[in-house]
Formats: structure tokens, C-alpha cells, sequence
């Protein structure tokens, strides 16, 4: 899986296809680039469900940039509901511990600070379902895909999915230091742009390759239909 992400970026037409992604990266302050690189990332998830071996090319633009409005808003919502929610749990516990006072205040007050810990665990669950509801997006072109459960469910609860999880944290790390020492010189901060993109494309096409091999039986239908035998691969 590591071996194939890494080369899928550089596989076909790929110098055109990076330098473009370097650029759109360099541009992301625009917001709008940015959001087509992420319009780009969700093809490259659709498009390895769907088979293809090569890269998908810079084309409907417009068709990117609606992907990677909507891929934003999903993983917004994914991280935004839940750090709620846990902040809100966290901020009671510790005014309910500043209330009581005492022994039985202070007991209240550690296990808030327990809570607050907690939120590392509590980011990897963000951090581990995301890619999920983003490919199944991809797949089924609805954004009400992201959320159904029995179409994630199979996935998130699959070894292949946690490997593919796991694997793109070494792509992350080496990617961080790879951009750290290009950053030393002007001539390479100009190139992180490019290997941040390269980095990017590698860990998506690992993340679509896991849902895939899951759920090998999937067809593109509405979310939560007959259509996309997801239901047929997990029988719970």
C-alpha cells in the first residue's frame, strides 16, 4: 500500500499535473485554489474506487471546485461536532468542580484535566473518520454519503482502513521534513508548495485504495439505496 501511494503521484502526464497542484498550493491563500486542490484530492479518492491506476488530470474546473467546497464542509462538520461536544462536557465538569469546592470539587477538577487529555484520542477518531465520509462522498456524489453509516461502518471497522490510517502519518512525517529542510533556502520554500501537493495526492490515493478494499463491491448510487451492494459486503 506505502510503495503504491508513493508512486501514484509521478505515474502518467505527472510533471504538468504537479506543477499545477504546486501552484494552486501556492495560491491557496485565495481560498478558491485551495479549494480545488481539495476538489482534486476527492477525484483522486473517486477515481481509485473506481479503478483507475493513473492520476485524474486538471479538468472541469468548476466541477473540482464544487467537490472541494463541499469535501471542506464535510470535514468541517466531522470536526466541528465533535470538539463541541467535548468541549462543552470538558467546560461543565470543570465549572461543576469549581462550584462544589472541597475534596469532592477538587475529584471533579481531575477528572476534568483527565477529560481535556483525552482530546489527542478524541482528534485521531476526527483524524480516522474523515477520509472515510470524504471517499464516500466521492463515490456516491451526495454529500448525505459522508454521514450514512452503513456505508462507513464496514470501512472504519476494517484492518486495511486502519493500515491505510496509520501509513500516511510516515508520508506526513517525511513530508514535514522534507519541506523543513527546503525551507532553509529561498529556492526551496519555493519547492514545499510542490511537495506538500505530491505528499497530499499519495496519502488520498492510500485512503481510497483502503475503502476499495473493503467494500470491493460498491457502485455509485444515492446513499443509504439498494443501489451499491455496501449493504450485501457487511452483514452485521
Amino acid at each position: 500500500m506505502l510503495e503504491d501511494g508513493l508512486s501514484y503521484p509521478v505515474r502518467g502526464d505527472w510533471i504538468g499535473r504537479i506543477i499545477i497542484g504546486g501552484v494552486l498550493g501556492f495560491l491557496s491563500v485565495l481560498l478558491l485554489p485551495a479549494f480545488v486542490v481539495v476538489g482534486y484530492l476527492v477525484r483522486v479518492l473517486e477515481q481509485t474506487v473506481g479503478g483507475n491506476e493513473v492520476p485524474p488530470e486538471f479538468d472541469e474546473w468548476g466541477d473540482l471546485l464544487v467537490k472541494g467546497i463541499v469535501g471542506s464542509l464535510i470535514t468541517l462538520a466531522y470536526v466541528i461536532v465533535p470538539v463541541i461536544i467535548y468541549g462543552v462536557i470538558v467546560t461543565t465538569i470543570f465549572g461543576a468542580g469549581a462550584g462544589i469546592g472541597g475534596d469532592a470539587g477538587a475529584l471533579i477538577g481531575v477528572v476534568g484535566v483527565l477529560l481535556a487529555l483525552s482530546a489527542i484520542p478524541v482528534l485521531f477518531l476526527v483524524y480516522y473518520a474523515v477520509p472515510a465520509g470524504l471517499t464516500a462522498y466521492a463515490v456516491r456524489g451526495e454529500m448525505s454519503a459522508a454521514f450514512d453509516v452503513s456505508l462507513l461502518k464496514p470501512t472504519l471497522l476494517s484492518t486495511e482502513y486502519l493500515v491505510a490510517v496509520l501509513m500516511p502519518i510516515v508520508v506526513a512525517v517525511v513530508t514535514w521534513i522534507i519541506t523543513a529542510v527546503l525551507s532553509i533556502t529561498v529556492v526551496g520554500l519555493l519547492l514545499v508548495p510542490f511537495v506538500q501537493f505530491y505528499g497530499q495526492v499519495a496519502v488520498f490515493r492510500m485512503f481510497g485504495a483502503a475503502f476499495a478494499s473493503v467494500n470491493d463491491r460498491i457502485d455509485a448510487g444515492p446513499a443509504g439505496g439498494s443501489a451499491g451492494s455496501v449493504g450485501d459486503d457487511a452483514a452485521f
